[in-house]
């Protein structure tokens, strides 16, 4: 179980999705001998840095990411009926550069692309792609 990393995680932050508590989860990923573990709450970075903490803390490798909402169309389009559907996309940081443009694209979601969920777009994601990982 060692060499498995869990990349699709949503903890207590995950609202109305996750249950996890980070401390009992960093602690119950370092008893089953995980070197790695990744955060990917619902369109939001809000314990990123407590997650990072305790990783670090118990000898973890902390990958940070976010499960983002795609918008159909433009993250600007929010027009009843037609965007208020979107899909999933799960996204890594690979590194601090990565780290920091996955900051820049949850900001933008939430204050740019609000409509019923944070939402991002194709456009934004590929002018913030450097150091992310997105799985499909």
């Amino acid at each position: 179980m060692a060499d498995f990393v869990h990349l699709h995680v949503h903890t207590e932050y995950s609202l109305l999705d996750g249950l996890s508590k980070i401390p009992k989860l960093v602690t119950q990923a370092k008893l089953l001998g995980m070197k790695s573990l990744a955060m990917t709450d619902h369109g939001s970075l809000y314990g990123a840095i407590k997650f990072y903490k305790e990783c670090k803390e118990e000898g973890i490798n902390p990958i940070v990411g976010c499960e983002m909402y795609v918008a159909k169309r433009s993250l600007y389009d929010k027009e009843a009926g037609k965007d208020n559907e979107n899909f999933h996309l799960t996204v890594l940081a690979s590194d601090f550069e990565g780290y920091q443009n996955l900051i820049k694209l949850v900001t933008i979601s939430h204050l740019e692309g609000f409509y019923y969920r944070p939402r991002v777009d194709k456009e934004i994601l590929s002018k913030y792609s450097k150091g992310l990982i997105a799985l499909w």
